[in-house]
């Protein structure tokens, strides 16, 4: 699975449950675009690290995130 399927599966599960918002996911506005637009676009490992933490990902969705995105 690449970084972009992994991410969005996490995150419009975590959407759609009413966990986050799209304000509150640690997200910009650039790299949301990004990542919708670009097949390739990871996150800089810090921001990436942000974001997991906004989202309150589990230990499980962490790992899969940073595997996938390489680091």
């Amino acid at each position: 699975m690449t970084f972009k399927q992994e991410f969005f599966k996490i995150y419009d599960k975590k959407i759609a449950s009413g966990e986050i918002t799209f304000s509150r996911s640690g997200i910009t506005k650039t790299d949301f675009t990004r990542i919708c637009m670009e097949p390739d676009f990871v996150f800089e490992k810090e921001a990436l690290e942000i974001i997991c933490t906004a989202m309150k990902l589990t230990r499980d969705e962490h790992d899969r995130l940073f595997s996938s995105a390489g680091y």
